[in-house]
């Protein structure tokens, strides 16, 4: 393969698309839909099945038809489609409860250009109808060999897993299984109809091996998993949850969340993480922050 044919492609990003939130976008919690999320995600916390407060992921529902609105504002059309999810961080202030009314907003507040694509960071916030701010989200978007051919605006908060703490075990060492109809019942709970979770022929199409996870299912693995080990099961003490999509993750795969210790302060312990599939790590640089 030739320099020429895997240099990255040119195109202009739209600065003034930045720091523009975009219409509001409104969703009413229902216990039955906390519920269903929980199952669809293999939660084990009655609290979170029961629908009687929502896993930490539930974040994504309210905001899925806000949060990539902003990136048409920056990004040209024409290479819209070649978009995935890189990294997503959830700032939480408070869990979300059955019967809350919920309000969210997007904006795109920078873009990174890197050697292999260039990085859209989209800024979320969700609230209830009185204003009460209950959750901000960074989701960081890649464009796979396009170069922006600058940077603007500011990235996502780091989150980087630090590789010294490969030399002590992990805490917690919790084995996760993604079952053969994952993805059919996370793609209702969620709202997320994408193809590629649910047409074997699509997935193939676009040059996979066949139907592949939903991210944020995996990220909700690994949240559960946080909050089964050290967080006694209380979704009301996590307080950040950040990971960046490494690997892709399949119907069938047996997966491992890894947990470290890496200190605390002020009333947090911070805690890494990663998701692996055998040798593959498919969640990286995973960080939670849970309250004492």
């Amino acid at each position: 393969m030739t320099a020429e044919t895997t240099a990255a492609r040119l195109v202009e990003f739209d600065d003034a698309g930045l720091e523009i939130w975009c219409d509001e976008e409104r969703f009413e919690v229902t216990r039955e839909r906390l519920a269903e999320y929980a199952a669809a995600t293999n939660d084990p916390i009655a609290a979170h099945l029961a629908g009687r407060v929502a896993a930490p992921i539930f974040g994504i529902v309210p905001v899925f038809e806000a949060m990539m609105m902003p990136v048409i504002d920056v990004v040209p059309m024409d290479i819209f489609g070649r978009v995935v999810h890189g990294e997503q961080d959830f700032h939480f202030h408070r869990a979300i409860q059955p019967g809350d009314e919920l309000v969210s907003r997007a904006k795109a507040v920078g873009y990174t250009s890197r050697s292999n694509g260039t990085t859209i960071t989209i800024l979320i916030e969700c609230r209830t109808d009185d204003g009460d701010l209950v959750n901000e989200q960074y989701l960081t978007a890649f464009f796979r060999n396009i170069d922006a051919g600058k940077s603007a605006g500011m990235a996502a908060p780091a989150h980087k897993f630090d590789e010294n703490l490969r030399a002590r075990d992990p805490i917690a060492v919790v084995p996760q299984h993604v079952d053969d109809d994952q993805t059919f019942r996370y793609a209702p709970a969620s709202g997320d109809p994408v193809p590629l979770h649910l047409d074997e022929q699509v997935a193939k199409d676009a040059g996979l091996p066949g139907i592949i996870a939903h991210g944020l299912c995996t990220m909700a693995f690994a949240s559960w998993a946080v909050l089964t080990e050290v967080a006694g099961s209380d979704v009301d003490r996590l307080k950040r949850f950040a990971v960046r999509f490494a690997k892709l993750v399949f119907p069938g795969d047996d997966l491992e969340t890894r947990i470290w210790k890496v200190g605390s302060a002020d009333g947090i312990t911070t805690y890494a993480f990663e998701t692996v599939r055998g040798e593959d790590v498919v969640l990286s640089d995973g960080l939670a922050e849970i309250a004492d």
